[in-house]
């Protein structure tokens, strides 16, 4: 069976929509069943996006973009700081 990916926007429109149906008593089986996910994933992306607005998951997509760009720099120079110590030392 094909997976299907959501995007973080997709999971909060979900949730959001699964909070409503949480107040007015439906079955977490039920739920699951409405937005095509099995209870586990249900879970996992309350623990993960619960009470996130799509504006807040927009700017973690973008933080964690800007985070691995800059660890990736990060690599890039202690790499180069490395190969110039071992330069100096004569190690060649």
């Amino acid at each position: 069976m094909k997976r299907k990916r959501h995007s973080p926007e997709q999971i909060v429109r979900k949730l959001r929509e699964a909070d409503v149906d949480l107040a007015a008593g439906t079955a977490i089986e039920v739920i699951c069943k409405k937005l095509g996910v099995s209870p586990n994933t249900f879970y996992r992306w309350q623990s993960q996006y619960g009470g996130m607005k799509t504006d807040a998951v927009k700017r973690l997509r973008d933080l964690e973009k800007e985070n691995s760009r800059l660890k990736k720099a990060v690599a890039d120079l202690t790499l180069d700081k490395q190969i110039l110590k071992e330069a100096i030392e004569g190690k060649y």
